[in-house]
């Protein structure tokens, strides 16, 4: 009996195995699918400095890039530094930002970070996961978008409301927390992908498969796609 127990174990190790390397052999056809359909991607918000990229993700929660970039024309002219977020009058910053939604929060987190900036790390964004999270309303998908586009350097695998939806889609996650979507794309997907993989699922999040709308028979994912409804629109 023990033999067979340890037999079936031994056979359920080798599917999951299988199922494992296959996955990982569909994600990277995605990557290639992607790389070919996107040649150019990168980061949508609009910034000159690890600075104005970690204020423009921190406003980016919940609200649309096209929006951020109309707002951060006006913040960025007004304010350049850390101290100066720091210590903008009451009202200033909220006034700015007040079309990107929750803006008294994130004014709130822009001031607490760009203090610890200026107190903490010689008021330059720091380069380290562990220091950039201990920020006020830096959490890993911030992290992971300053660190990658800014320095280059691949964290982890940055995950918006597209990436979380089209990974599901595609079958890659089952997960629907972030953080563990996450992990599994980490798991699947080489770390030379881990930065354009994300910003070149946003973009065919936003041309192609629309959240609403999705435009599965112009996909070039479809034949990869768990959730392809192209036969439904025939």
């Amino acid at each position: 009996m023990a033999r067979s127990a340890a037999s079936k174990r031994q056979v359920r190790t080798r599917k999951f195995g299988r199922a494992r390397k296959a996955l990982r052999e569909r994600a990277d056809q995605i990557c290639k699918e992607l790389v070919r359909a996107y040649p150019v991607a990168e980061c949508a918000l609009i910034h000159d400095s690890p600075l104005q990229l970690l204020i423009a993700t921190i406003l980016s929660a919940q609200c649309t890039d096209a929006r951020v970039n109309i707002v951060t024309r006006k913040l960025f002219a007004t304010y350049r530094t850390p101290a100066e977020f720091a210590a903008s009058p009451p009202g200033e910053l909220e006034e700015i930002i007040h079309s990107t939604g929750f803006f008294r929060n994130k004014a709130k987190n822009i001031r607490a970070a760009c203090a610890a900036i200026q107190e903490r790390f010689d008021g330059q964004v720091p380069r380290r996961m562990e220091d950039l999270l201990s920020l006020a309303g830096v959490a890993r998908k911030t992290a992971n978008v300053v660190l990658g586009t800014a320095w280059g350097m691949p964290s982890g695998v940055v995950v918006d409301t597209h990436v979380q939806r089209i990974t599901g889609l595609l079958g890659l996650t089952r997960q629907t927390d972030p953080v563990k979507v996450e992990k599994d794309l980490i798991a699947l997907l080489p770390e030379t992908a881990w930065i354009s993989f994300s910003h070149r699922l946003i973009l065919h999040g936003r041309q192609v498969c629309i959240a609403r709308r999705p435009r599965c028979a112009d996909c070039t994912l479809s034949s990869l796609c768990e959730s392809d409804q192209t036969a439904d629109q025939t």
